[in-house]
């Protein structure tokens, strides 16, 4: 019988050189690896690796840095937020004990005055006497805790200067004459 292609290539010697150059060498001074884990194991990322300038640094290095870098944002943000609600608390605790008792709301009312304020219609109830002196801009709508308070022009616009969004409504009183900026009248019952 015909010896079979890999057998003659086996006796020449050609095959083991073909397996000895497709094998790595061992490195120099390391015991020959016989296969399963290796006796040494191979240096970790953090370790600096060889041939790397001095202005490259290593991958988990990046890593930590990148991560205290946004630690610390989040924390600067954080405090921003909570200084900004401290300050927050503090206006509105001070807007509370200045119009404390001195809100011109009445119990029984016969009016409503309508307004814009936040891009949504809001109303006030008010008598007569108040609808009137709120057009004419003697009084002002100032919003406090999801109520909607009738109070003077001076103490409006005190809460201005604490707080210029908390004022709802304060007409001007060198006005047109009771027509609001859309050309219908203040005063105008619906």
């Amino acid at each position: 019988m015909a010896e079979s292609l890999r057998d003659q290539l086996l006796k020449s010697g050609i095959v083991k050189q073909v397996r000895d150059e497709k094998r790595p060498s061992p490195p120099k001074g390391a015991p020959p690896f016989k296969g399963g884990k290796p006796a040494h194991p191979k240096p970790h990322a953090s370790s600096k690796p060889q041939g790397k300038g001095q202005g490259e640094i290593d991958l988990a290095k990046a890593y930590a840095i990148r991560a205290h870098t946004e630690a610390n944002e989040r924390k600067r943000a954080e405090q921003a937020a909570a200084e900004e609600a401290r300050l927050r608390r503090e206006r509105k605790q001070k807007i509370q004990q200045l119009l404390a008792g001195k809100t011109l709301n009445k119990p029984e009312v016969d009016h409503v005055r309508h307004f814009e304020y936040g891009g949504k219609i809001r109303r006030v109830h008010v008598d007569g006497e108040q609808l009137a002196a709120l057009n004419a801009g003697e009084l002002g709508v100032v919003q406090q805790q999801g109520r909607y308070l009738l109070v003077t022009r001076e103490l409006a616009e005190q809460v201005r200067e604490i707080d210029p969004q908390q004022v709802a409504l304060l007409a001007d009183p060198g006005g047109a004459g009771g027509v609001g900026e859309d050309g219908v009248p203040d005063d105008l019952m619906w």
